[in-house]
């Protein structure tokens, strides 16, 4: 079983935050070369002894009073959550949600590509968009052999979410992203994480609710 293998998921989510923390700090100017378990927990919600614990299971140790350094956690992060290797994707998917993807540099910053566009609107295929020539569904097991993709974006209305997920994977994806509000029925050795920006408000809207004088919960008493 690999490093990874063995980190629990809410862990993984954790990292993934002190990794944002971590890089955001490299890349200001003069800042300090060390970070601190506190300054990691604030980011992440969490206890000192819980940054603690996520960074050693993937061996990182710091010092007591002294922090972690930097760089030696930025490549221990990138390690333990699978990019130290590039990532090359397709986005399934030209509408709205699509264009704004295509449009975010961080990705390519971060070791993602995407490599291809495809949807199945004939008044789309064939457009450039983002420097990408939005290709049929029809030529998707032939783009992704083609491309060496091993990850799908899904950025389709919600009746089409679950055909676009199996095309993917019978084409050959290894994982997915569905930002299609639908709960996906794939084989467990797909993994597949949604990003539901309905449930993610929802959650805000119970969250600014119950943090009100007199709700009988603060955000932080969960």
């Amino acid at each position: 079983m690999s490093e990874r293998a063995r980190i629990p998921k809410p862990a993984a989510r954790r990292l993934s935050l002190y990794l944002r923390m971590v890089q955001d700090r490299i890349e200001q100017d003069g800042a300090a070369d060390r970070v601190s378990s506190r300054e990691l927990g604030e980011v992440a919600g969490v206890a000192d002894a819980q940054v603690r614990k996520d960074l050693a299971s993937f061996g990182a140790g710091g010092q007591p009073g002294v922090g972690y350094r930097l760089h030696d956690l930025h490549r221990g992060l990138r390690q333990a959550l699978g990019l130290q290797q590039p990532w090359r994707a397709v986005l399934v998917g030209a509408g709205n949600i699509g264009r704004a993807l295509l449009a975010y540099p961080r990705f390519a910053q971060e070791g993602f590509e995407i490599v291809a566009v495809l949807d199945r609107g004939g008044g789309v295929v064939g457009r450039r968009i983002a420097g990408h020539v939005v290709q049929s569904m029809a030529n998707l097991s032939e783009v992704i052999r083609r491309s060496g993709a091993q990850l799908g974006v899904i950025a389709v209305p919600p009746d089409e979410a679950q055909a676009v997920a199996e095309a993917l994977v019978e084409a050959g994806i290894r994982g997915v992203l569905n930002f299609a509000p639908r709960a996906l029925r794939l084989p467990k050795s797909v993994p597949v994480v949604a990003v539901d920006f309905t449930e993610a408000l929802e959650r805000l809207a119970f969250e600014v609710t119950a943090s009100r004088p007199g709700s009988g919960r603060s955000r932080s008493g969960g």
